[in-house]
């Protein structure tokens, strides 16, 4: 096998906006064995989107997504510009928001402790509150609340995720205009605010060892001073950290469901976009939350920051993709309250099928002619290529978590001829035949993640970071592994839906393979996830889990985190791929989907 060399290995593509998180299990699951329940993953994330409140009113810069990149002439993939601040849609505070001890805020979004973003959901209803206030006011959640829901359930703990239901999203968070009664209203002194913890609650449930906590409503704090801040303070000061903006809680149980946010590991700030989702079911659910108590969780993610290579340098000039960048908002106020922009394909992201695949009615005729010609010949190999409006909102949950198969194609590394790059060493479907024989056969609903190590190489800041992208891109040296069209259609004849890769892109660097890959995925069903890193800490049996936040006709998903634990033998039972949507419970097939992916 040969080592990574500085001077063999590349990268190619697009990027998209991604974490990774992962649970790692250290000893035998044995209590997941036997049969059980489906498993549902329940959505409880707000629609991101221009047409909805999801910013506060005169105070933050308006959430913003331009689709700057069309398929046709210029190219054959779609991509997009996203604009938002941290206090958008469902989001989570980091310690760092807030007046807390000087070590506590330095706890910003990247510093959490992956464990720390799960756990067991312990759902407090406090819906008879609602509405009940003056006007401009919010309804207090008081401790007694919670001391209430420990005598009827459990006492709270280490690992649990306390989650107040009010269902004040539910019934407010509508599109404009009615859905000014979201927040400006509320601000403007013309309807009652949400209901919101007062600071003796918010400290009663940090001194029982709660980290991590939510609220179906727009803040955690109560609405006008002196709650502003209140709140924050007394629970933030524990480490703690929580979602804001969640929705659809009355979906959970009160107890034994797993919740997770998976935010993006942007560096720095006060907190960031996630998307927040429950994971219940017999017995995937209650093994998550034992390992997620015990911390057996690993982060993949490659973290996002200005001077490291997480977005698409495209080679030579001219042809890069909009770069990441955030800059600190002037609120005197807020601490280092931050807006972001970046390209929905930016570090650790999800590929949905349309960021290949355009449109049903597409004329090929808007392609390029260097294009049509790799179309061409696609379909005389492969078959249609096939359309898709499937952006990353649409993706369900469940077809990005499952077993997860680490394929180690490092022994590829150098096997390309400096006289034909830029190109990646290929990943053939004989390569995965001979993984199957070593380690058997891949089965529907595992995710395959292929592990090269090139981003725990070449993932370097500047003036190292040419090496990761740039140089691969102009012909300077060997791109990373890529799997071709092949591979793709193998491994959806397997039964795979979800592809990953340590490499900066499932594309490699060669343009005319990439594309194509991109079109096998869609084609067949499959979604990619790409950049990970890390990958070589997993455990053999490792479950994988990803989440995109629901950036509405995003071409990307924003860095979201990944999760792994470790496999139980019965794993065929754990995770049956049933998905929950907003509107409620719907069995995904993937035989509607005529869809694609990217390079």
């Amino acid at each position: 096998m040969k080592a990574l060399s500085p001077s063999r290995i590349g990268w190619s593509a697009v990027i998209v906006l991604l974490v990774s998180m992962a649970l790692a299990s250290l000893a035998p699951p044995g209590e997941v064995s036997g049969a059980g329940e489906d498993v549902r993953f329940l959505d409880l994330t707000l629609l991101v989107s221009q047409e909805y409140p999801v910013n506060w009113p005169d105070i933050f810069p308006y959430f913003h997504i331009n689709h700057y990149l069309k398929i046709g002439p210029r190219g054959p993939y779609n991509s997009d510009i996203i604009t938002i601040d941290e206090n958008t849609g469902t989001q989570f505070d980091s310690p760092a928001h807030g007046p807390v001890p000087r070590e506590i805020a330095k706890i910003t979004p990247e510093k959490v402790p992956v464990w720390q973003f799960l756990g067991e959901a312990c759902v407090i209803d406090v819906r008879p509150l609602l509405d009940d206030a003056p006007i401009g006011h919010s309804p207090l959640i008081r401790k007694q609340h919670v001391v209430d829901w420990e005598q009827r359930h459990r006492p709270l703990g280490p690992g649990d995720v306390v989650l107040f239901r009010s269902g004040y999203n539910d019934k407010y968070f509508k599109p404009l205009p009615e859905g000014l009664g979201f927040v400006a209203q509320v601000a403007a002194g013309e309807k009652t605010a949400w209901p919101g913890p007062d600071a003796e609650t918010m400290d009663y449930v940090g001194s029982r060892g709660v980290l991590t906590a939510g609220i179906d409503s727009p803040s955690m704090d109560r609405f006008r001073p002196p709650g502003a801040m209140e709140t924050h303070g007394a629970g933030l000061k524990y480490g703690m950290l929580w979602t804001e903006g969640a929705r659809n809680l009355d979906q959970l149980p009160a107890t034994g469901a797993v919740y997770l946010q998976l935010p993006p590991k942007h560096g720095g700030g006060i907190g960031a976009e996630v998307r927040a989702f429950g994971i219940v079911g017999e017995p995937l659910a209650p093994w998550l939350i034992e390992r997620a108590r015990k911390h057996r969780v690993i982060d993949l993610s490659v973290q996002l920051s200005e001077d490291l290579p997480v977005w698409w340098p495209g080679p030579g000039a001219g042809n890069s993709r909009y770069r990441y960048y955030q800059h600190v908002l002037p609120l005197p106020y807020i601490p280092a309250q931050h807006q972001r922009a970046y390209d929905s394909h930016v570090g650790t992201h999800l590929v949905p099928p349309a960021y290949a695949l355009p449109r049903e009615g597409f004329d090929p005729g808007g392609y390029s002619p260097q294009v049509r010609e790799w179309l061409s010949e696609y379909e005389k190999s492969y078959g249609p290529r096939g359309f898709s409006d499937i952006t990353t909102e649409k993706v369900p949950l469940s077809q990005t978590a499952g077993w997860a198969r680490v394929i180690d194609v490092k022994h590829l590394i150098g096997s390309t001829s400096e006289s034909d790059w830029p190109a990646s060493p290929v990943i053939r479907a004989e390569d995965i035949r001979e993984y199957e024989k070593r380690s058997g056969e891949l089965k529907p609903g595992e995710l395959v993640i292929f592990h090269s190590g090139y981003s725990d190489v070449y993932l370097k800041p500047y003036p190292e970071d040419k090496a990761c992208m740039a140089d691969p891109l102009n012909g300077k040296r060997e791109g990373w592994p890529a799997p071709g069209a092949e591979a793709i259609r193998y491994l959806a004849d397997r039964g795979i839906r979800c592809v990953a890769t340590d490499g900066p892109t499932l594309g490699g660097v060669d343009p005319k393979n990439a594309v194509m890959t991109y079109w096998a995925l869609g084609s067949r069903g499959l979604v990619g996830v790409e950049y990970l890193t890390r990958v070589g800490s997993m455990p053999p049996k490792s479950y994988f889990i990803f989440a995109a936040p629901r950036l509405e006709g995003a071409h990307g998903g924003s860095a979201e985190r990944l999760r792994f634990i470790k496999r139980g033998p019965d794993q065929g039972e754990l995770h049956k791929g049933r998905f929950a949507t907003l509107a409620g419970e719907s069995r995904y097939s993937t035989s509607k989907w005529m869809i694609s992916v990217k390079s």
